[in-house]
């Protein structure tokens, strides 16, 4: 019913559709038990033109500019049913635009045309051990050496972690707060980086997940990503989309679980009728639908203001907590309609119960998110 999208959309959405029921659907539920997919598969999603989108076309993406393009795709990406999956084959969303966009020509188009084939993967790393959400108190640190960077300190919580063979990395360059910030990017081959063990997750268990060690790391200083402490502006800039894709998997994540509890509501029989034959039941689903389509919708709206070129903080975070608590209420719900079964492994529901919860901590808590709005609302 959405006035959104267009021909080229609904193309892009038929084409990621075909990538999941194809190469994703039969092997999930394995690759969740097993915490991890094959590395072929983001060859696959390259060769697919799923990696590319935004992008400049010069680096071998599709271009920029086009949001709704992205939110097509990032949709049925979801119908994977697995977020650990969309997170870490979409790590490049997060890592690989600041140096598309601020690193050094000759850096950049080394890099960015192989991670959008699926040949490298890229990852972003800017969470630390002692702050999540405070970007601006980061502790490792980069201190310059000639004509290297020597980097020391951790990161904890990234995605694509264990495999990434790029990391845009968040440090410390200068002062405290916010104005000694600066991004670099580091290969996973470079002396004096480590990663610990894959750290083990409430959800998201397809997604490779992992702490990262800098012990004199040496960092040729060509691979400074924009100017030297400007790093915080460029990670800022980055959240705006990363907010927006994360209120996407919130709601996509609530509409799989809606559509799952209207399928087993009309199967499941109980005092010899389906239980969607009784109001309780009944009114749950539509409960549940309803905010589903006001999540979307809002969602919809904060994107049509990034498309137009504003630059829609407040709409973004307030889709973002919004679509995170439908999707929390919404599974919940789901959860409890298929009642044991509900609570079982091999159920749906129970795994977008579990892998819902992190898209309220993710890109920002959601008492990070109030804060940031009453900002916008000059509180």
């Amino acid at each position: 019913m959405s006035d959104y999208f267009n021909d080229t959309h609904e193309q892009a959405r038929l084409s990621a559709r075909r990538f999941i029921e194809t190469h994703v659907l039969p092997h999930i539920q394995d690759w969740e038990e097993a915490g991890e997919f094959p590395r072929k598969l983001y060859r696959q999603a390259g060769a697919d033109g799923l990696l590319g989108i935004g992008f400049p076309e010069a680096l071998g993406g599709t271009g920029e500019g086009d949001v709704f393009l992205k939110v097509a795709v990032s949709e049925e990406l979801m119908r994977s049913t697995s977020g650990g999956l969309v997170a870490s084959l979409g790590s490049l969303d997060i890592g690989l635009p600041p140096v598309a966009k601020w690193a050094k020509p000759h850096i950049r188009d080394a890099i960015v045309p192989p991670v959008l084939r699926g040949e490298k993967i890229a990852a972003l790393a800017v969470t630390e051990p002692g702050g999540g959400s405070d970007v601006a108190n980061l502790r490792t640190r980069a201190v310059r050496d000639g004509d290297h960077y020597v980097v020391n300190g951790s990161k904890t919580f990234i995605t694509s972690g264990h495999r990434a063979d790029h990391y845009t990395v968040a440090v410390r360059t200068g002062s405290e707060g916010h104005s000694g910030i600066s991004l670099l990017l580091i290969d996973r081959d470079m002396p004096g980086l480590s990663t610990g063990k894959k750290l083990r997750k409430m959800g998201w268990w397809a997604s490779d997940t992992a702490e990262l060690f800098f012990e004199d790391c040496r960092v040729p200083a060509d691979r400074l990503i924009g100017a030297e402490n400007a790093g915080f502006i460029a990670i800022m800039s980055n959240f705006l989309s990363e907010r927006l894709m994360l209120a996407i998997m919130a709601y996509m994540t609530a509409e799989l679980a809606l559509e799952a509890s209207l399928a087993y509501a009309r199967e499941r029989q109980a005092f010899g009728r389906p239980i969607g034959g009784f109001q309780v039941t009944r009114h749950k689903l539509v409960e549940m639908a309803t905010q589903v389509d006001v999540a979307r919708e809002y969602t919809y709206r904060a994107a049509a203001l990034m498309q137009a070129g504003k630059n829609p903080v407040k709409q973004v975070a307030m889709a973002k907590n919004f679509a995170t608590e439908v999707c929390e209420a919404v599974t919940r719900e789901a959860v409890q309609i298929h009642g044991g079964m509900g609570y079982m492994r091999e159920s749906v529901v129970e795994r977008l119960y579990r892998d819902g919860k992190i898209l309220s901590i993710g890109g920002g808590t959601t008492e990070i998110m109030k804060e940031l709005i009453g900002k916008q609302m000059g509180l």
